[in-house]
């Protein structure tokens, strides 16, 4: 019974059958069905940025003499709040990117002064004698400089642009829309408090989308095919990037070590980029 209702309405609607099945097609192409379209297709990967190698190349670099460095809360301050996803627009982890993107240059001593929860639970154990040998006096290394900070913009649409036609219900078009974002990080002397650098990075993001819509009516049957493809950097890849290249500047322009010439930034416009 469902087959020949199913005849029935091909009969009836030869052309609105003939698009619907293009449509299917068309989406079939676009996105292809594979058996590994599971967990396994995409397997876990190092999360670098194109800006990652600038830092690893700096652990090649001579010299042992690290100084200890630790890192305070890199707080997010652009009050900025993503309703779609109901919660905050920018990455809250801001402070363990920093962090990382230190650990990447191997050139710093990291101590642990952004959560020292379980760290003083852990002194506490050992100044009651509970846990492994009782604290001597200097255990604890201080640290030389603090890296402190924010996340201080997001700005949306800063260029948004497109051009579309469409005639007779046939047509395409595009649109591009570009954001930014923006790092302040300071590097204060441990021992005085002078603030002795600051790196003030901002990175734009670019975000496209290409379409095409068919649309008729077929009697009182109206038929769309739309097809097309959005393209997005992730706007957390964007805070990542500039968190890195921050401290990159720190590393080679206040602490003195060697950078590659494709890593040093110039500016193009409004833009900050590896030449």
């Amino acid at each position: 019974m469902k087959n020949a209702a199913t005849a029935s309405w091909r009969d009836r609607n030869p052309v609105a059958a003939f698009a619907t099945t293009a449509m299917l097609l068309t989406l079939g192409a676009a996105f292809p069905a594979s058996a590994g379209d599971d967990a396994s297709a995409y397997p876990v990967s190092s999360n670098a940025t194109p800006y990652s190698h600038c830092l690893s190349a700096l652990a090649a670099r001579p010299g042992d003499n690290l100084p200890s460095l630790a890192v305070g809360e890199i707080v997010d301050k652009t009050g900025q709040l993503s309703v779609a996803d109901h919660g905050y627009a920018l990455s809250q982890g801001a402070t363990e990117m920093v962090i990382s993107a230190f650990y990447k240059t191997r050139k710093v001593r990291l101590l642990e002064r952004a959560d020292l929860r379980v760290a003083n639970q852990e002194l506490m154990f050992r100044k009651g004698g509970l846990a492994g040998e009782p604290i001597r006096p200097g255990a604890v290394r201080g640290a030389d400089f603090i890296v402190a900070g924010a996340l201080t913009e997001l700005n949306y649409n800063i260029v948004s642009d497109g051009v579309g036609l469409w005639i007779k219900g046939v047509g395409g078009g595009g649109k591009r829309v570009v954001v930014n974002v923006a790092l302040d990080l300071r590097l204060i002397d441990a021992r005085t408090l002078e603030v002795v650098y600051v790196s003030s990075l901002q990175k734009r993001i670019v975000g496209r989308e290409v379409e095409a819509n068919v649309f008729r009516f077929f009697g009182s049957n109206l038929i769309e095919l739309d097809a097309g493809r959005i393209r997005n950097e992730p706007l957390q890849l964007g805070v990542r990037s500039v968190a890195e290249m921050a401290v990159h500047q720190i590393m080679t322009d206040y602490l003195g070590l060697a950078a590659n010439p494709e890593c040093r930034l110039t500016e193009d416009g409004a833009t900050a980029r590896p030449s």
